[in-house]
């Protein structure tokens, strides 16, 4: 019988921990190794593995989504082969409930993706999130393998044959100091490579712990401190970044390269939730699941005090709606400082992901994300145009004409309707995909 929940729930699914073949400078989950120190293999067990499958798909069933997301990360997942991956597949058949669909994804550094990858990957209709972090020399600044070796060269060979075997791929970007000062190099190099559904992954790191501040303070470009480190990427840098590449998007790109960050503030602007969960109201539906079967809240706070239990000893979908997942959730909305409550932009981020709330308000209020500033300079750039998209689309047009518009000079005096007609999850997307909501951006 499935177990009921009160809502869905992803997972992070970590089959191989945080044991990882490169040894990228800003991975902030390596450290989870010490979480399990006398673990020697971090291979998630058999009887964790099919009881993490079996119920999981339980908890779903009963819900009216006709698809069933598994979602494999880690470290490497790849390093656990071939076969093993061939067990989860089975594994879902055999529990799979009439009606629904089983989807796999993959997030991977693509460093050992080979044919034998190439034949799985497409075989079972997964969804990879290939990890690039741009041309060569930006790419290799951080992502670097245990002998300090580049990794570039590797991945570009697996991207080739996640294409050569036409397995469905995303790009996962982290913007780095470096990467953010160079926003054109970056989208052009990811453009010209054919990626088109793009990420674009911001890295803000203090210290291991998650509490203290790193020491030496980091001047952003208004000369304002930030106790980060040298390779986090800067507020308004970061702003400037996704400003400059939106106007590369929507003068060509509009409905052909799809940029989340992007689609997801279009949603937004259209009152549609977030598919996002840092920009949503509350959190607490992306949990994470280590190797041995602990549960945690969330993939950004695997520590101890926020572990739910284990899958062997309470069911995933007890343990994913218990009262204190749901508290979890709910504080990120009840702990929003008050200079957020009332910010006229606050539908665009919802104060962000509290993982990044450790600077304070203007009146030294405590819980300002970092990004604030970030999100401030984005939306001040592209909110006209956005408003003009969202425009567009409660009109019955697509987003798409916005490039004709701006090709024409037709911009100025572009007339928005007052009614803001939410989007509904059956109703075209608003990225201009020419899918349904709920199949394109509304599901990540």
């Amino acid at each position: 019988m499935a177990t009921q929940t009160a809502r869905p729930f992803q997972v992070m699914s970590k089959p191989i921990g945080p044991r990882c073949n490169l040894d990228c400078t800003y991975c902030y989950y390596l450290e989870k190794e010490q979480l399990y120190p006398e673990t020697k293999r971090f291979d998630m067990p058999d009887a964790v593995l099919e009881s993490y499958i079996r119920d999981f798909i339980a908890s779903q069933a009963d819900l009216p989504d006709p698809e069933i997301w598994f979602n494999w990360q880690g470290g490497e997942p790849t390093i656990l082969g071939v076969d093993y991956f061939r067990r989860i597949l089975d594994l879902q058949k055999q529990y799979a409930p009439n009606g629904k669909r089983i989807r796999n994804a993959m997030q991977t550094n693509g460093t050992l993706l080979d044919d034998d990858w190439g034949v799985l990957l497409a075989e079972g209709d997964f969804l990879v999130g290939l990890s690039l972090d741009g041309p060569r020399a930006l790419h290799d600044k951080y992502r670097l393998d245990r002998a300090g070796r580049a990794s570039f060269d590797s991945v570009m060979a697996g991207l080739e044959t996640l294409k050569k075997h036409k397995v469905e791929y995303n790009v996962l970007t982290v913007v780095h100091r470096d990467t953010a000062a160079q926003p054109r190099e970056v989208y052009r190099f990811l453009r010209e490579i054919g990626a088109e559904f793009i990420q674009f992954i911001p890295i803000v790191e203090r210290t291991s712990d998650g509490q203290t501040l790193a020491a030496a303070p980091q001047l952003d470009e208004d000369g304002t401190e930030y106790k980060v480190t040298p390779w986090s990427v800067l507020p308004r840098a970061y702003g400037s970044f996704l400003s400059t590449i939106f106007d590369e998007w929507i003068k060509q790109d509009v409905g052909k390269v799809f940029v989340q960050f992007f689609d997801v503030q279009l949603g937004l602007f259209l009152g549609a939730p977030s598919s996002l969960c840092w920009f949503s109201e509350t959190c607490g539906q992306g949990l994470a699941i280590e190797h041995n079967g602990d549960l945690y809240a969330c993939d950004h706070y695997v520590y101890p005090e926020y572990r739910l239990g284990n899958i062997l000893d309470t069911p995933i979908g007890t343990l994913a709606t218990s009262p204190k997942q749901i508290a979890f959730g709910e504080e990120k909305r009840t702990s929003l400082p008050k200079q957020c409550q009332t910010c006229d932009i606050r539908f665009t981020c919802n104060g962000g992901c509290p993982k990044h709330r450790f600077l304070k308000t203007d009146d030294g209020e405590p819980g300002l994300n970092y990004y604030c500033r970030s999100m401030k300079r984005f939306i001040k750039h592209a909110g006209p145009k956005l408003e003009i998209m969202k425009g567009l689309v409660q009109q019955g047009r697509p987003a798409t004409d916005i490039m004709e518009m701006m090709r024409t000079g037709k911009l100025d005096g572009a007339r928005v309707p007052k009614a803001a007609a939410k989007v509904g999850r059956n109703h075209p997307c608003p990225c201009g995909s020419g899918r349904k909501y709920k199949d394109c951006c509304l599901g990540g």
